[in-house]
């Protein structure tokens, strides 16, 4: 009755466990947001390793929205046969694979225009954004879905959306960052706008499941808490939203109390309160922390991030743990294992 190792289907995509890669940056691209050997390399391991879904590091839909000018992109369509690369070396190891699509806002570092919902910046270490039009925010849209019919073309099982961390989607969500007074500011509804329309955009080009990650918690007075997801997620649902990836922290400088299963509440509180399928992630680092969150009915996915850094096989050793049998994913790996 193991669950970490049960399958799980969302939509036409089966995943052969639930334990899934979280994106995590690299830093590795090319200054073309080109895909490189490293990441043929850094991704296929995690596939060999037997993880159920890889998402990779947050992909950049236009080249001003970049984290660093060092990220991964997919504003253009010579990007389409680098990523293309990756999904075929993990699809050859038995994994799924998901692009996480994203638009840093007043977090890029890449130099020209930086934009944000609001005129403030992150702080003394960051440039001071500009406020968004109406015609800059339509453009955002129109990336992401750019960004989404690329993915397809490329091959990917699964997209998500990067509404968290303090990057731009998830500055409209906080009445932290936005403090716009038009139709994308203001009430929880206006401020939803921007991924309401994004969510639309993507869905007229992808039919396949779609993840939406979120910072649950801003840990700062008059900022967001996990139940204020619990709109955010029943709407993310009627827009055709098949996982909430639930993470929290880092839209405004705070300080947050890390511990092991930290952020798991938040996931549980979002899945409960909207009825919503939901990915934890937190500081699991073994197998029976995973195994317990999902028999507590707190997630229905496990997203591992550090830990699958220091340990790309980390599902084999969640098998042993859990005295779970499990079959290597490469030929030469089974004496072994």
């Amino acid at each position: 009755m193991v669950k970490l190792f049960e399958s799980y289907t969302i939509r036409d995509i089966t995943l052969k466990n639930r334990i899934v890669m979280a994106p995590m940056c690299t830093y590795e691209a090319n200054v073309d947001g080109e895909v490189q050997p490293f990441h043929l390399t850094h991704y296929s391991s995690r596939a060999v390793g037997g993880v159920g879904l890889i998402i990779t590091e947050a992909t950049a839909v236009l080249p001003e929205g970049r984290i660093s000018t060092n990220d991964l992109g997919i504003w253009n369509h010579h990007h389409i046969e680098g990523q293309s690369a990756i999904v075929a070396q993990a699809h050859a190891y038995g994994a799924k694979i998901a692009i996480q699509l994203a638009h840093a806002g007043r977090k890029s570092t890449v130099g020209g225009r930086i934009v944000a919902p609001s005129a403030l910046a992150f702080d003394e270490n960051y440039h001071t954004p500009e406020e968004m039009t109406t015609a800059d925010i339509e453009a955002v849209i129109q990336a992401f879905a750019d960004a989404a019919a690329r993915a397809q073309q490329a091959g990917f099982d699964v997209l998500e959306i990067h509404a968290a961390h303090g990057y731009l989607v998830n500055t409209f969500l906080s009445p932290l960052t936005n403090k716009r007074t038009d139709s994308y500011g203001g009430s929880t509804e206006n401020r939803y706008r921007l991924l309401r329309n994004i969510i639309d955009a993507i869905r007229v080009n992808w039919d396949g499941p779609l993840f939406v990650r979120v910072s649950a918690h801003d840990y700062t007075e008059d900022g967001l808490v996990p139940e204020d997801f619990i709109q955010f997620a029943r709407w993310m649902s009627s827009q055709g939203v098949d996982v909430v990836d639930v993470s929290s922290g880092a839209v405004v400088p705070a300080i947050i109390n890390a511990y092991p299963l930290y952020q798991v509440p938040f996931a549980k509180t979002i899945k409960e309160g909207a009825n919503v399928a939901v990915g934890a992630v937190g500081l699991i680092t073994t197998g029976h922390e995973a195994e317990q969150v999902l028999q507590d009915g707190g997630a229905d996915l496990i997203i591992i991030g550090r830990e699958l850094l220091r340990d790309p096989y980390f599902p084999y050793r969640a098998a042993k743990q859990l005295d779970v049998p499990f079959e290597p994913t490469v030929a030469v790996y089974k004496r072994g294992w």
